[in-house]
């Protein structure tokens, strides 16, 4: 047997050799004018974008630990490669070690969809149980390759951890067939795998073979672990399989899109991953490929244009000025209703929907820059005829609801008025003139009146303030 097996598989864990040295070397590197560097480079960026592809149908189709699963699960199966190939006297070979831990992917790949089907369990229970179990086996089988003695086991463990630093044009010639050829089967069959991800009762209630295609899927995430354990290993592939994909889910909406992210964003956080294990000696590869796609997450996760923290903060605030924009308005035109007084103090408003006094500055200084109200004195204020006209269509819509659910929820009346507050605020006139048509022409005649009496005393001048609204 042949030692030179560490060599073969040399540990993530080992930076990548840099070639170059001085001021420039980080330029030579960023140019990839060393060879060594361009084949990194390029075998990486093939696995971070095929992983993207694959991983966003595991993360849509809520598996997307399986690739964990899988690259756990070949450990297993590369041990018992080894100790058969050592039983039989022969010489291992890379491809048969590979052989061996793809099929030990498939077992349990077919023992996860095999044990979601037949049991009550979820598939992030199935996926753990499969996981654990396998790794264990080939933790054991590992531990028996070590101790059962011969030459050739030494560096068997460092499957677990890849070799990034030293792939060669080989590994870049297996990863680029492996990914055009997942590529290929996902651009074939990407209605149905769209179709199973979002819902596959219905795609079965058309006639697909939702087994099929879920075989079929497991199928490419096997190859993708496999050429992906050349590079980063089994603990790390996960990474290249997980996080472009969610990354992704912040950009857009459109799976066809999502994929195309997906898959740019593993293939650079790959290149940002290797040029940095280049240009500072002592970074493992493998490490930085998985911390520079995180820090691609990250920065989606933030300005992420679909649901990123910073555009969901931008909304929840532009949706909450709207509404309280809207309580504002309809509140000054029920107190007119009320008093018969066209001016009210912040006070009497403050009582009514019971808001704090800065909140309700904060109102009313945006609505009287949208020319909605004015201010009469140091605490009156009054509805100009812009704000007159928005408050009655305000009105007019949360009174039509409140009649409607009253026709036909069966709703008592003191309930209806929080009901209608709720929903006021996203009528639009199509469904406003449903309203009006269900309600008869006795509403469509003008603005329907309240159908729970309006609390005078909420907009009395002289009612007390609570301690809560006084704050």
């Amino acid at each position: 047997m042949n030692d030179g097996i560490i060599t073969i598989f040399a540990m993530a864990t080992s930076p990548l050799p840099s070639a170059t040295t001085g001021d420039g070397a980080f330029l030579r590197i960023l140019l990839l004018q060393d060879f060594n560097t361009r084949v990194v480079v390029a075998g990486a960026m093939l696995l971070g974008a095929v992983g993207g592809v694959v991983g966003t149908f595991l993360l849509l189709r809520r598996r997307a630990l399986m690739g964990d699963v899988l690259g756990h699960a070949m450990l297993p199966g590369v041990a018992a490669a080894f100790l058969a190939v050592q039983a039989l006297g022969l010489d291992r070979s890379l491809p048969v070690l590979l052989i061996g831990g793809g099929i030990a992917a498939i077992l349990a790949g077919l023992a996860v969809i095999g044990l979601r089907r037949a049991s009550p369990l979820d598939d992030d229970a199935t996926m753990a149980i499969v996981l654990s179990g396998f790794f264990g086996l080939g933790v054991v089988l590992l531990s028996v390759v070590q101790s059962s003695g011969g030459g050739g086991q030494a560096g068997l463990e460092d499957f677990v951890f890849g070799k990034t630093a030293s792939m060669v044009t080989s590994d870049v010639v297996v990863i680029a067939v492996g990914g055009v050829l997942v590529a290929s089967v996902a651009g074939i069959f990407f209605k149905e795998f769209r179709l199973l991800c979002f819902d596959d009762g219905f795609a079965a209630s058309l006639g697909r073979p939702v087994m099929g295609l879920d075989l079929l899927l497991l199928a490419m995430t096997v190859v993708t672990a496999l050429v992906g354990l050349q590079a980063v290993g089994l603990i790390l592939v996960v990474a290249l399989l997980v996080i472009p994909a969610a990354a992704a889910r912040f950009l857009t909406d459109d799976l066809r899109w999502t994929v195309v992210f997906s898959s740019i964003m593993g293939a650079i956080g790959c290149w940002i991953g290797v040029t940095l294990s280049a240009a500072a000696p002592g970074l493992p590869a493998g490490a930085m490929i998985v911390l520079a796609t995180a820090g691609i997450f990250v920065v989606a996760l933030f300005v992420g244009p679909k649901r990123g923290l910073i555009q969901r903060w931008s909304l929840g605030r532009t949706l909450r000025r709207t509404v309280g924009r809207d309580h504002l308005l309809r509140s000054m035109l029920e107190c007119r209703e009320v008093t018969g007084d066209g001016e009210i103090t912040a006070d009497a408003l403050m009582r009514n929907r019971s808001w704090s006094r800065s909140g309700l500055g904060g109102l009313l200084r945006v609505a009287r820059r949208a020319g909605e109200v004015i201010q009469i004195d140091r605490d009156h204020w009054r509805l100009t005829d812009r704000g007159e006209i928005e408050a009655a269509a305000m009105v007019r819509n949360h009174r039509l609801w409140e009649h409607y659910l009253l026709e036909y929820a069966h709703l008592a009346p003191s309930h209806v008025d929080r009901a209608a507050d709720r929903i006021e605020h996203v009528l639009d006139p199509v469904l406003v003139r449903r309203l009006e048509a269900e309600l008869g022409a006795s509403i469509n005649a003008g603005q329907p009146g309240s159908p729970h009496p309006l609390a005078a005393h909420d907009f009395s001048r002289n009612a007390p303030l609570t301690g809560e609204q006084e704050s």
